[in-house]
């Protein structure tokens, strides 16, 4: 199996499991993540997602070029791109598969192509040491096509993003947090302790208004300040009907943590 499922209370642990290829995707794998969301999405139990890559060296180099290149060359320029516009893309998350569960990416090794563009479509990225990431389509003669030239420039400032694209520069962890790619750089034998400790600091807060503040920042990034404020009290409002914000409420009055449900 291409791709592994693990779960330690409100937190699915997505392992991509391909260490011989440095993780790359395939059909199989690409599949299989998609599989692994649906039921990451779907689980009401599950608060929190972190997203890794097995073995030392690599988070993923990214896809299978080998594997999808003479699937890709099968079909005419229509058929890429009404399977673009409808199928969600390599990984699951990079494309058309909206989960609005914060997702954790634990970027360990290599973290190139589609692999650095999996790790952007999360929402929070911690590295280790030996962490390495780039965006290398055009040395191949392709653009990054699975999100990458949109989400690097929504990530660090547009000129660094178009310098990286455009030169298909590799950056180390430390270049990485410096830009901003990355909150934290860790060890690589902390990396998964630092991935669960940022989730369960999530997992301690209230679900579904974690879920509904992804949806407002998110949607809200594409709009004009009004028109996001106005989304963010749509959103909001409803929330204040919920169980858990009676028992945040009474939590704070009888000074004990409180005890969420996602209701």
């Amino acid at each position: 199996m291409p791709v592994r499922f693990e779960t330690q209370q409100h937190i699915a642990i997505l392992t991509i499991d391909r260490p011989e290829v440095h993780n790359a995707m395939d059909f199989d794998t690409s599949r299989e993540l998609i599989e692994a969301w649906l039921r990451f999405r779907d689980d009401a139990d599950l608060w929190v997602a972190i997203l890794t890559g097995a073995g030392d060296k690599s988070f993923s180099a990214g896809a299978d070029l080998r594997a999808l290149g003479e699937f890709y060359r099968s079909l005419t320029p229509l058929q890429r791109r009404h399977r673009a516009e409808t199928s969600p893309n390599l990984g699951g998350i990079t494309r058309n598969l909206e989960i609005w569960k914060p997702i954790i990416a634990a970027v360990n090794g290599y973290c190139f192509g589609g692999g650095m563009e999996l790790a952007l479509a999360c929402d929070i990225r911690i590295a280790s040491e030996n962490a390495q990431f780039g965006l290398t389509e055009t040395s191949w003669g392709i653009i990054p096509g699975a999100g990458g030239t949109q989400r690097l420039p929504r990530v660090v400032p547009l000129g660094i993003a178009l310098e990286m694209i455009f030169t298909a520069k590799k950056i180390n962890a430390a270049e990485a947090y410096r830009i901003g790619l990355v909150n934290q750089v860790t060890p690589q034998t902390e990396l998964m302790s630092a991935a669960i400790e940022m989730a369960n600091k999530i997992c301690a807060n209230a679900p579904l208004a974690v879920q509904t503040a992804k949806m407002a920042v998110w949607k809200g990034l594409e709009m004009p300040l009004a028109d996001g404020l106005r989304l963010e009290n749509t959103l909001g409002e409803p929330l204040r009907q919920s169980e858990d914000v009676q028992e945040g409420i009474a939590a704070f009055a009888e000074k004990r943590k409180p005890q969420f449900k996602g209701k």
